[in-house]
């Protein structure tokens, strides 16, 4: 009795690993096209029919039978369900790495930071500073948000002068001021007056 209560109170404390799916359909992932020892792998991890739904979107969007297990892994490593395939995908057709993707996930970082990660992407920034910049928000680090990155360089600014300054530490609300004053003088600049020089009268 007293063995059947200790095996209840530790299965209580895992919110993931000991809660069985004896009725978890698998043959979704048979028919996105996952291998078989790949689908035993997650058997062993005990996945829910709503994680195998998430995997299927995983496959739909082209990622690896390897990296959807190592998602749902990471998801369970950190005591919860895998429920971020709309986020991966996202950083998918970003065109970001597996193994980048994999590192945000590691950091439990997915949902959180997704939409920053692919509007890196879209403003047209090199790699090397995307990758920056998703380093520092993997660190912990403070950074300004994509969006206002994006409002910087419509405002004429070139990538080296955006990255100095991420470099120099400049918040949103920095940004947000210069942003302004730019956008302010390109407009006066736009409307300015030009006098037209006529003829004079005979």
């Amino acid at each position: 009795m007293w063995y059947r209560r200790l095996l209840l109170g530790v299965c209580l404390l895992s919110a993931v690993g000991c809660h069985q799916h004896p009725l978890t359909d698998y043959r979704p992932l048979d028919a996105a096209g996952m291998f078989s020892s790949d689908i035993e792998q997650l058997k062993g991890l005990n996945v829910s029919d709503a994680e195998i739904a998430q995997v299927v979107k995983l496959k739909h969007a082209g990622v690896s039978d390897d990296a959807c297990v190592e998602l749902v892994s990471t998801a369970h490593v950190h005591k919860h369900l895998f429920f971020s395939a709309e986020s991966a995908s996202d950083l998918v057709g970003a065109r970001f790495t597996e193994s980048q993707i994999i590192d945000i996930a590691r950091a439990d970082q997915l949902d959180a930071i997704s939409i920053d990660a692919v509007t890196l992407k879209l403003i047209g920034l090199s790699d090397s500073t995307v990758q920056l910049v998703l380093q520092m928000h993997l660190d912990g680090k403070p950074v300004m948000a994509s969006s206002e990155m994006s409002r910087l360089k419509n405002t004429g600014l070139t990538e080296r002068q955006i990255l100095d300054r991420i470099n120099a530490g400049m918040t949103d609300e920095q940004a947000e001021k210069e942003i302004k004053s730019r956008e302010s003088a390109r407009n006066h600049k736009d409307t300015s007056f030009v006098r037209v020089r006529g003829r004079k009268a005979q």
